[in-house]
């Protein structure tokens, strides 16, 4: 290498940061306690429009969870003056867009407009949030349709888990609810949006916020006069049950039999999103598993290869929150993996982080940060979470800083406080049957669970079922569909046997060997004149069945009970 081409050896110094400049938002408060914020910002002929109410799921009646959610998918469904139809067609009319979501801490409507629209399309906004009629036909169809999504959802892992590590590190608050049931669905009435909505949708619990090509007197004259007739309501109590204290590390597996892999979940209680250890703990868990270079991605994927991918999550909420490490793996590497994520948990704790990597993490989070500002949508996101989270109204402008100021030190002592191994709930969603003995060397007890949250038995202590009969199963398709099909065990001189009939098509699946009130068994299934190959495994509990039946790389769960 000559003199010249010395530079080619060596990685050039990081450029200085460029100044964010963050348009000036400017704050008041309308007649009936709604806060509103407004951003001018006329670089581009846009407005973009967001309420946010304080409201979400973690405000569900007792007995109706998912009501929030629903709700807000309703909003733009009818209101006293037009059909769900005619506000879809207005909205596209003039290229607008128009819609309503919640999550567990807030409830948005957001609605944007080139600015020749932008007053037609605010108009809209307001008749939306004041005035819903919540179409009895547009609240059966929405039940209908959650109840079609939660099938689709108990057929994937990635769902089972979290409603598990939500119901274990939640406890009694009501994070701890990630999803109705059918019967809780089948209970709600349109009379429960009506009075949910007159209730909790009030101005004081409230932010309305716009950004782009507008001015600041102008739009708030026209706010004032659009929700004139929106009554201020009772203020929202932000009290809740405390989480569970964990004192000592458990497992919980969730039994998906003939299951290929492992989604493994290990959390421990985590921070609100106001807590003052929010930076360090972003920093701490960039250097975990935020990125596909951090610590568990490099070690269980590139230099292990048991997962495609593994990684941390801070879930910082405003009133609770968890930390999580998470993978999925290959079945028969799920007690090596959780080896792995151990050894990382301990490491974090124990060592100091590398200049490295804590170089490495920062510039990575302030590289980041400016792109989710560039947009106006970027940018009126960031605001509602402000104000949705209780951050101080002067977040953006000091991220950068806030990033640059933590420490190594730091970095460790939020790891011994929040990551701790000792008192993790180890959450796997698998085949009981071929992971248990990997999980026991890492958990002092082990709780099983069926795909539908019900307690099991563990197989050492369970009595046998009696599994000669017929059991009436439903098979769910990838495509969400339940397909009904009978089951049928049979006591033969030479041993048991079974079959399955259903209207996809008849499998003899021959003799079977059960053990622990399961079996497993390659057969082949007959259908439209075809002989294709399937993977059964099948799980006995007493008078119930659940288990798995794959077939052409599709694997789809099914339960079901003794005829």
């Amino acid at each position: 290498m000559t003199s010249t081409e010395t530079f080619r050896s060596q990685i050039p110094a990081p450029l200085p940061p460029h100044p964010i400049v963050i348009p000036a938002a400017r704050e008041t408060v309308l007649s009936n306690g709604l806060n509103v914020v407004v951003v001018e910002d006329s670089r581009l002929p846009l407005v973009n429009y967001r309420l946010g109410l304080r409201v979400g799921s973690s405000y569900d009646p007792p007995g109706s969870p998912s009501l929030t959610d629903l709700l807000a998918g309703l909003l733009p469904e009818g209101t006293e003056s037009r059909t769900s139809r005619e506000i879809a067609d207005q909205t596209a009319r003039v290229g607008a867009s128009l819609s309503a979501g919640a999550n567990s801490d807030y409830t948005i409507v957001a609605a944007s407009a080139l600015k020749q629209f932008s007053e037609q399309i605010l108009d809209l906004m307001a008749e939306v949030i004041l005035q819903p009629s919540f179409p009895e036909n547009e609240v059966e169809l929405a039940k209908q349709n959650t109840k079609e999504s939660l099938r689709q959802q108990r057929a994937q892992p990635s769902f089972l888990a979290t409603e598990m590590v939500s119901k274990v590190m939640f406890g009694e608050h009501p994070y701890s609810i990630i999803a109705p049931t059918p019967e809780s669905l089948d209970r709600l009435t349109r009379d429960e949006f009506v009075r949910f909505h007159q209730k909790k949708f009030v101005p004081n619990n409230g932010v309305f916020i716009v950004s782009g090509d507008v001015r600041f007197e102008e739009i708030i004259a026209r706010l004032e006069s659009l929700f004139s007739t929106w009554s201020s309501g009772e203020a929202l109590s932000t009290e809740f049950p405390a989480t569970p204290k964990r004192t000592k590390r458990s497992a919980y597996l969730v039994d998906r039999p003939g299951s290929a892999q492992s989604n493994i979940v290990i959390a421990n209680s985590g921070i609100t999103r106001s807590n003052p250890d929010y930076f360090p703990m972003l920093l701490m868990h960039t250097v975990l598993g935020a990125t596909a270079s951090s610590r568990l991605f490099m070690n269980l994927r590139e230099e292990k290869g048991y997962t495609y991918g593994a990684y941390s999550n801070l879930d910082a909420r405003r009133t609770a929150g968890t930390f999580r490490s998470t993978a999925e793996v290959r079945t028969a590497v799920t007690g090596d993996s959780l080896k792995e994520f151990f050894y990382e948990l301990g490491r974090i704790r124990d060592d100091r982080v590398s200049d490295k990597e804590i170089n490495d993490a920062k510039s990575y989070l302030t590289g980041v940060f400016p792109i989710r500002l560039e947009t106006q949508e970027g940018l009126i996101d960031q605001l509602v979470q402000i104000k949705m989270l209780n951050l101080p109204f002067n977040y953006l402008e000091t991220y950068r800083d806030r990033v640059q100021a933590v420490t190594v030190e730091e970095i460790q002592r939020v790891a011994n406080a929040y990551v701790r191994p000792d008192e993790a709930a180890v959450i796997i969603v698998g085949d009981g049957a071929a992971v248990m003995d990997q999980i026991r060397p890492y958990a002092e007890e082990i709780e099983t669970y069926t795909t539908a949250g019900k307690r099991k038995e563990t197989s050492r202590s369970a009595p046998a079922a009696n599994v000669v009969g017929s059991w009436a199963i439903e098979v769910e398709t990838p495509l969400g569909q339940a397909i009904p099909a009978t089951l049928t065990v049979s006591s033969e001189p030479t041993g048991l046997t079974a079959k399955i009939t259903s209207e996809m098509g008849d499998a003899d699946i021959g003799q079977i060997e059960v053990n622990n009130n399961a079996f497993q068994k390659t057969a082949a299934i007959e259908m439209h004149g075809h002989s294709i190959e399937i993977q059964l495994a099948v799980q006995f509990d007493h008078e119930q069945v659940e288990g798995t039946l794959t077939m052409q790389n599709s694997s789809m769960p099914f339960t079901g009970s003794k005829l």
